[in-house]
C-alpha cells in the first residue's frame, strides 16, 4: 500500500498534456468572460446616442453588471469549496452565456440592467473557481506562469469585442454584439466532458477512485493499485470560511489585497467602460477608439503572460509593485493628447499593468491560501474587487460630467495605481517577514 502526496507529485513531475488540456479549456471559458465583460465597453458610446442617456446614468447601467459579478464572487468561491470547481464554473458559464445573448433582446435601460446583472453573476463565478483550478493542476515552480497564460484568455475575449465593435456596430447596431454570446453555449458539453474535478476536492470527499483516475492522466507511469491512497497535503486545513482568511498571521496581507483587488478592478472597468467614448469626445475617430480597447487588452494579455513569468522567477508581490508603478504613469500620460501611434502604445502599457496585474493578484491571492480555503480566498479578493469595479464606471461617469480637461481626468484616474503600488509594497514586505519567520522556526 502506497500514500502520494497529490501536490508533491505534481510539483515533481513533467508539465503534461493533460495539465494543458486545463489550460486550455479554462482559458476558452475565461475568452468568453473577458468578451462578455468588454463588449459593454464598445456599445456604450451607442447606448448613450440610442436611449438618450446621460453620463452618469451611463456609467450606473454598466454597474448593473458587475455589482452582479461582486455577488457571483461571493457565492461561488465558498459554494464551489463545498461542490466542486467544475459545477461551479458549469453554473457560472451558463448562467453569463445565456444572460449574454438575452441582453441583445433588451429593448430598454430597464431590461439590460436586469439580463447585465445576471450575467455579471455568472462572470463573477467563474473567475475566482478557474484560477483555484489551474493552481491546483500547475506545479509550484510553473504556478504563476500557467495562471497568467490560462488568464490571458480573458483579454482575448475583450481583443474579440473590441474588434467585432469595429466591424458590426457602425452597420448593424449593437445588438448583434450580444446574439454572438450563443456561439459559446457550444463549449458546454465539452467542459463537461473534458474539465477534470479538483483532486483536491474529490480527496476531500473521500472518492478516491475518481481521484486515482484524474492522477493516472498526470502521471500514466504510476500504476496505482486498489489499495494505494492519494492525499493532498492542504486538504486537513480549516474549513471554508471567511474568518480563516484573516488566521495564521494573514490579516494584514489579507487587507491589502483587497486593497489592491479593488482599485485595480476599479481601474479596469474605468478604462474599458469610457476609454472609447473619453477619446472619441477629444476628437479621436470612432474606429480610432475601438481600437484603443483592443490595444488595452492586448496589452492586458502580454501584462499577464509576462508578469506570470517574472513572478515565478523573481517572486510574485515584486512584480506586481513595479507594475502597479507603470499604471499609474502610463494612465496619467493618455490625457496628453498624443498622436494616435503613441496613443495605442501608452494604452499598451496600461493595459499590461492593469487587466494584467489583475490576472497576477489573483495568482497572488492563490499561493496564499492553503487548499481548503483557496476559493473562499479568491471570491473575496474578487468580491471586494467588484465593488471597486462597480465604483469605476459610474465614478468615470460623474467625473466626465462635471467636463474636466481631458489631461485632469486621466490624473485623477492615475490615483487607484498609485495606492495599489503602496498596498501591494506592504503585502510585499509583510510576505518576506513571514517567510523568514517560518525559515527561522524551521532552522
Amino acid at each position: 500500500m502506497r500514500t502520494i502526496d497529490v501536490n508533491e507529485a505534481i510539483d515533481n513531475n513533467p508539465f503534461g498534456g493533460f495539465q494543458w488540456l486545463v489550460v486550455g479549456l479554462c482559458a476558452l471559458l475565461l475568452i468568453v468572460d473577458g468578451y462578455d465583460v468588454f463588449v459593454a465597453g464598445t456599445v456604450l458610446p451607442t447606448l448613450i446616442a440610442e436611449w438618450g442617456l446621460s453620463k452618469p446614468q451611463a456609467g450606473a447601467l454598466q454597474a448593473w453588471a458587475l455589482f452582479g459579478m461582486m455577488f457571483g464572487a461571493l457565492v461561488f468561491g465558498p459554494l464551489a469549496d463545498r461542490i466542486g470547481r467544475k459545477k461551479g464554473i458549469a453554473i457560472s458559464f451558463m448562467l453569463f452565456t445565456v444572460s449574454t445573448l438575452l441582453t441583445g433582446f433588451a429593448n430598454s435601460p430597464d431590461q439590460f440592467k436586469v439580463f447585465r446583472f445576471i450575467a455579471g453573476i455568472g462572470c463573477g463565478g467563474l473567475m475566482p473557481n478557474a484560477v483555484a483550478l489551474m493552481n491546483e493542476y500547475a506545479p509550484k515552480r510553473l504556478r504563476g506562469t500557467m495562471v497568467a497564460l490560462m488568464f490571458s484568455g480573458y483579454s482575448v475575449g475583450g481583443m474579440v469585442a473590441a474588434g467585432l465593435g469595429i466591424g458590426l456596430i457602425p452597420q448593424y447596431g449593437w445588438k448583434p454584439m450580444f446574439f454572438v454570446a450563443a456561439l459559446p453555449l457550444l463549449l458546454l458539453p465539452v467542459v463537461l466532458w473534458k474539465l477534470p474535478e479538483s483532486l483536491g476536492f474529490l480527496i476531500r470527499q473521500g472518492q478516491q477512485e475518481k481521484a486515482k483516475r484524474i492522477y493516472g492522466k498526470i502521471d500514466p507511469s504510476a500504476r496505482l493499485g486498489d489499495d494505494d491512497r492519494l492525499v493532498f497535503a492542504e486538504t486537513n486545513g480549516a474549513s471554508a470560511s471567511v474568518a480563516e482568511l484573516f488566521r495564521h498571521q494573514r490579516t494584514l496581507r489579507t487587507l491589502m489585497l483587497w486593497v489592491a483587488f479593488f482599485c485595480c478592478l476599479l481601474l479596469v472597468y474605468l478604462l474599458s467602460s469610457w476609454l472609447p467614448k473619453v477619446l472619441q469626445e477629444a476628437g479621436y475617430a470612432e474606429k480610432a477608439s475601438l481600437l484603443s480597447l483592443f490595444s488595452l487588452n492586448f496589452g492586458g494579455m502580454f501584462g499577464a503572460i509576462a508578469g506570470g513569468w517574472l513572478g515565478d522567477r523573481f517572486g510574485l508581490p515584486k512584480v506586481v509593485v513595479g507594475f502597479f508603478v507603470a499604471a499609474a504613469a502610463s494612465i496619467a500620460l493618455i490625457g496628453f493628447n498624443l498622436p494616435a501611434v503613441l496613443l495605442f502604445l501608452i494604452v499598451f502599457v496600461a493595459g499590461a499593468t492593469t487587466i494584467g496585474t489583475q490576472i497576477l493578484l489573483y495568482a497572488s491571492v492563490a499561493q496564499l491560501y492553503n487548499l481548503s480555503v483557496r476559493s473562499t480566498g479568491l471570491g473575496w479578493a474578487s468580491g471586494v474587487g467588484r465593488i471597486g469595479a462597480i465604483v469605476g464606471p459610474t465614478l468615470g461617469g460623474v467625473l466626465l460630467a462635471m467636463e474636466f480637461p481631458l489631461q485632469q481626468n486621466f490624473l485623477i484616474f492615475s490615483i487607484p495605481a498609485a495606492v495599489s503600488a503602496l498596498a501591494m509594497l506592504v503585502f510585499a514586505i509583510s510576505n518576506a517577514r513571514r517567510a523568514g519567520a517560518v525559515q527561522l522556526a524551521a532552522a
